[in-house]
């Protein structure tokens, strides 16, 4: 069953034993579908493959597209591909303020009742009454690696980034794929914060016990 991450009362030194995870910073992107892809590129378009993504079948595409809110615009924001049944808008909090939105915090996906953005590309533009977000910070984990450390889909566990700035990020989702490799994605808010970059690593912990333990 999936649990929420607690504050612990207690430690048992035995549990302190951390998942080593390396980081992606996730930049501000769009996913499409393939209506709103033809709408923004032209009739018959197909995204165009820029490079692969450090997650299975994922890539960062050729096409770039301008985000518009009430109070200003966001121009070169990457499309990622494959296509997806809903598009969708991820943003940081900055760039909410930038554009003058209020995006919910959620998990990828989770559209309902998300800020109305406004999408321009070349050959038109469209408007999602629903689909802009911040996105949550999460870790893509494959099942074998689940079953390794005794996670499953749904889980939230603590992430320590050590350093100058450390922090211990709570409340992490844990995402369960076989489509999936293990890394931990933040935006570019919360890695500016702490001073993580793409390729750095952080500390991911399930713990029972008392977290003043783990900044020690």
């Amino acid at each position: 069953m999936a649990t929420n991450a607690q504050l612990p009362t207690q430690v048992n030194p035995d549990e302190i034993t951390p998942i080593t995870i390396t980081v992606g910073i996730s930049a501000r992107h769009v996913h499409l579908t393939k209506e709103h892809v033809e709408i923004l590129f032209g009739p018959g378009h197909v995204l165009t493959r820029f490079k692969d993504l450090s997650q299975p079948d994922q890539f960062a595409c050729e096409e770039m597209v301008t985000v518009v809110g009430p109070k200003g615009v966001i121009e070169k924001v990457r499309v990622l591909g494959p296509e997806r049944k809903k598009s969708q808008v991820e943003l940081s909090i900055s760039d909410c303020f930038k554009i003058g939105i209020k995006a919910p915090l959620r998990d990828s996906g989770d559209l309902a009742g998300s800020a109305s953005v406004t999408i321009v590309g070349p050959a038109g533009s469209v408007t999602v009454d629903e689909g802009a977000i911040i996105a949550a910070r999460h870790i893509h984990m494959h099942t074998s690696d689940a079953e390794k450390y005794g996670l499953e889909d749904g889980d939230r566990i603590y992430v320590r980034a050590k350093g100058p700035r450390g922090i211990i990020f709570g409340d992490v989702l844990v995402r369960v794929s076989d489509k999936y490799k293990l890394e931990m994605h933040v935006d570019t808010d919360e890695g500016n914060a702490v001073g993580l970059r793409n390729g750095d690593v952080v500390y991911a912990y399930k713990i029972h016990g008392h977290i003043s333990e783990l900044v020690k």
